[in-house]
């Protein structure tokens, strides 16, 4: 038996569960667990998790499945319960990047990590102790463009399903997100939308605020305006240094990066808007 995924979202109609139900049936498949979820303006969000047997067709059911809701609007995919082919970008610090190859090497991350790239060599003694490719793309007396040009000729080698920003401190131009498209992940020292762009601490600390926080997002055109996958906090007094909450809100950065992305590679998160929906 193998383990899959069934997605599916578009406008809310009668019957939906039922013929997907249907459907999985007559492909003698199991279905493991499902959940359903309708927004207020009327769009249907479907996760499905389900087993088959080896002669199990994705083809075949998103056909079937096609015939029985014939609408255009709705979406269908079939992804492989399986573990995601990811990238890791970083600069300089490592303490996101320290704690994503702490759980890989464990078998806590679901997720197989091709290489790590960064634009400075710093970390690659680190990442050299798990045995995992490490590429340093300089971008010294280069443009921006010409940085990602470069960029995109180590990941051409890789062809990862998601890159992951574990402090990756660079903006991307919009050439570069379209390449990944909602394949981005990045992690943001802020509880967004608050504190956008660069020193955030320091901005909170001069604001004088109470709780303090990190939030992963999609990475698209807008500066850390990406879809939010997960967010968490930690309150903070009078008596913390923007020094002090820099310390604490890299525990909050480590913690959420990893919520996010255990959601993402397992299908959980649809992207609706400028929103996730997660089921």
């Amino acid at each position: 038996m193998t383990k899959n995924i069934l997605l599916m979202e578009g406008p809310d109609a009668k019957g939906l569960v039922f013929h997907v139900t249907e459907v999985l049936f007559k492909n003698n498949c199991n279905i493991m667990k499902q959940d359903e979820f309708v927004s207020p303006s009327g769009h249907f969000f479907m996760r499905t998790d389900f087993e088959s047997d080896t002669e199990f067709d994705a083809e075949v059911v998103i056909s079937d499945l096609r015939k029985r809701v014939p609408n255009e609007d709705t979406k269908f995919k079939v992804n492989p319960a399986k573990k995601k082919d990811i990238v890791i970008l970083c600069t300089k610090e490592h303490h996101c990047l320290s704690d994503l190859l702490t759980r890989y090497h464990f078998g806590e991350l679901n997720a197989n990590i091709l290489a790590v790239v960064s634009n400075y060599d710093k970390l690659e003694p680190f990442v050299s102790k798990f045995d995992i490719p490490y590429h340093f793309v300089s971008h010294e007396g280069l443009t921006r463009e010409a940085h990602e040009q470069e960029l995109l000729k180590v990941l051409g080698k890789y062809n990862p399903q998601y890159l992951v920003l574990a402090k990756y401190m660079r903006i991307l131009t919009p050439n570069f997100v379209a390449k990944y498209s909602n394949r981005i992940v990045n992690i943001h020292h802020s509880f967004l939308p608050a504190f956008i762009g660069a020193n955030p601490y320091r901005q909170a600390f001069e604001r004088g605020v109470k709780i303090i926080g990190a939030t992963a997002h999609f990475v698209n055109n807008n500066l850390d305006e990406g879809p939010i996958i997960a967010q968490n906090i930690k309150e903070v007094d009078h008596r913390f240094t923007a020094k002090d909450m820099s310390r604490e809100g890299k525990d909050v950065e480590k913690t959420v990066l990893t919520k996010a992305l255990k959601l993402v590679f397992s299908d959980s998160v649809f992207i609706y808007g400028n929103k996730t929906i997660i089921l």
